[in-house]
């Protein structure tokens, strides 16, 4: 499998499976992607658009977000996509919103929060007050991340869903303030909620991989000392993001999604290493712990994801060698303390 360009990978990243088709029977009408234009919202929306249209379904899927760069906005829009410009802290802009028995919440800030973590709060834990509001009666997948999780020993396999939250500074804090946000709104409004917990997804622009083969490339030192990681295709995170429309409930279903491997850094680095034909440059030594997720219970209940990672591997450094654009937005994977 090759990727010859960014089209070819964002169809690939788009595209549903027979999974996302049943859930999606049994959660009828439109969907609201609201903060659409990051990362993963194009590739969501347009499954999403893909997945109805496979249906014979003329509901619409509507994406959401302030959409600073017009060409993401009329490439959603070309696939049938519609978009709605919105500040998502205007709470009359918020109300005008178009109602949706199916919202997937995806906005959010991480990077940034070091020097403006009042920013960060506000995206993190007051859009999420408004759009709770806002959907009270819809189905709403909520993104959030492993970070609520603290640094767990690697021979455990990684935080599962029961144990408790410990976030390690104001990005994971604020993130668990979304978290108790839309379980606030469920309790009192009975609003469905799933609660995925992301960690990390790798499309061949952007992700840890990326992060590692890039630092190769340019002859710059890997840190180790964060040694382990959990990785996972996007198609696949958005694939299951969309199933869990059909597992939204009161109380919220939680569910961390992420491959069900141990990464090693080093090893990663090693292999890419070896694709890229340059030594890696590694410093420091691997800790006895790392941010890390077990996703036990998303593979019980979607399967394994469709990519392996030493599939994506060597994706990743096919796109590399061929000079294809990255996104340059580095995980900052390698955090221990927190700030970002």
């Amino acid at each position: 499998m090759t990727f010859t360009s960014e089209a070819a990978l964002e169809d690939a990243l788009s595209a549903p499976s027979p999974g996302t088709l049943d859930a999606l029977r049994s959660t009828p009408g439109d969907i609201v992607v609201l903060g659409a234009a990051g990362k993963m919202g194009p590739t969501l929306a347009r499954m999403a658009r893909r997945a109805l249209d496979a249906l014979g379904r003329r509901d619409r899927v509507v994406a959401v977000s302030r959409f600073s760069h017009a060409s993401g906005e009329r490439a959603l829009n070309e696939h049938g996509i519609e978009t709605i410009r919105c500040d998502l802290l205007d709470r009359n802009a918020v109300a005008a919103l178009p109602d949706a028995p199916n919202v997937v919440f995806m906005a959010g800030q991480k990077f940034g929060t070091r020097d403006a973590p009042s920013a960060t709060w506000a995206m993190n834990v007051v859009v999420p007050a408004m759009a709770a509001e806002r959907y009270a009666a819809s189905r709403i997948v909520a993104f959030s991340t492993g970070n609520v999780y603290p640094l767990t020993p690697v021979a455990t396999g990684g935080a599962r869903e029961g144990d408790l939250p410990s976030p390690v500074g104001e990005y994971a804090m604020s993130c668990l303030g979304r978290e108790r946000i839309f379980e606030d709104a469920s309790a009192r409004r009975g609003t469905r909620v799933a609660i995925v917990r992301l960690n990390y997804a790798v499309d061949l622009r952007y992700g840890v991989l990326v992060d590692i083969a890039q630092r190769i490339v340019r002859g710059e030192a890997i840190d180790l000392r964060m040694g382990y990681a959990n990785v996972i295709w996007q198609g696949d995170a958005n694939d299951w993001a969309l199933r869990c429309l059909a597992h939204a409930s009161a109380p919220p279903f939680v569910v961390n999604v992420t491959g069900r491997e141990t990464l090693s850094v080093r090893t990663m680095a090693a292999r890419l290493g070896e694709l890229l034909g340059r030594a890696p440059v590694l410093t420091g030594m691997e800790a006895p712990d790392a941010l890390l997720s077990n996703a036990a219970l998303a593979h019980s209940m979607f399967g394994e994801p469709s990519m392996s990672t030493s599939t994506l591997i060597e994706l990743v450094a096919a796109w590399q060698l061929a000079g294809k654009p990255v996104l340059g937005k580095p995980t900052h994977f390698e955090e221990r303390t927190g700030a970002f």
